[in-house]
């Protein structure tokens, strides 16, 4: 494939049939990942989700940390510059190169390791306090038992008390309601348009338009969020507290993202 071919997305003459977990890897294309910190904005989205993960990962007692899904390595360093273990994972090896990148000019070197979540424990060694799984990226995952093979292998990779965080977009909002975002939470760049441009109930199709008039697409799966639940226990999670927008209450049509923090740790019946 040449270095051109590389820095464009391909959906076929149909883009809303691709349905497929794998076309992922052909949808951060090298354009796409060079792109993604001005989507995101580092310094806006630390203001925006200020220090929750931290607290909560200091709650739970957490040391060692696996991101599951580190695309340019936002994460990854506010855990480290908190003082948390980390190792770095990604299905996209350009998102691994830039979030390497990122961190050598923050002064860390991330332990970066491709990965595919539903053979995560061949590729990924060693057992965690806790696996994060964020950025709205559990819903590249089309295919239910993709879903039930990832859920089920970041189990088997925690420790017995160990703890999950997986976010995901108000898709519940979406699909019920049509699509509105405050713009304030994830995607935070300046003069940086997201929206989807198809949504049913097996697919939302987001456009990403930037200053420079250049537009990608991703292709997601929209899950709800009682059915995310439900799969977490249905690998053995014990105990799924859900926060919207990083606030404990809420109303289900407000929050522009959902983060589920799943426990390990068995707890007997009264």
């Amino acid at each position: 494939m040449t270095t051109k071919a590389r820095e464009q997305q391909s959906f076929g003459e149909n883009p809303v049939d691709v349905r497929e977990t794998d076309h992922y890897t052909d949808e951060y294309v090298k354009g796409f990942v060079d792109k993604w910190d001005e989507l995101i904005d580092w310094d806006s989205r630390a203001k925006s989700e200020g220090t929750f993960f931290i607290d909560k990962l200091r709650e739970l007692g957490v040391k060692k940390v696996l991101d599951v899904a580190a695309g340019t390595g936002f994460h990854s360093v506010r855990l480290l510059e908190a003082g948390f273990e980390v190792v770095s994972a990604d299905g996209s090896p350009q998102m691994l190169y830039k979030a390497f990148e990122n961190a050598r000019r923050r002064g860390h070197v991330l332990r970066t390791v491709q990965a595919d979540w539903r053979w995560l424990n061949r590729d990924v060694h060693g057992e965690y306090d806790a696996i994060i799984c964020l950025g709205n990226s559990f819903t590249h995952l089309f295919a239910e038992h993709d879903r039930r093979k990832a859920l089920a292998e970041f189990y088997a990779m925690l420790k017995h008390d160990g703890v999950l965080m997986l976010d995901q977009r108000n898709y519940d909002g979406i699909l019920d309601n049509g699509y509105d975002s405050k713009h304030q939470y994830y995607y935070c760049g300046d003069n940086v348009s997201v929206a989807p441009v198809h949504v049913d109930e097996g697919l939302a199709r987001f456009r990403y338009q930037f200053p420079d008039e250049s537009e990608y697409f991703l292709n997601m799966f929209p899950l709800r969020k009682d059915y995310t639940r439900k799969l977490m226990k249905d690998v053995g999670f014990q105990q799924i507290d859900t926060f919207g927008d990083f606030q404990q209450t809420y109303k289900d049509q407000d929050p522009d993202f959902y983060i589920h923090v799943a426990s390990k740790a068995y707890q007997e019946e009264d």
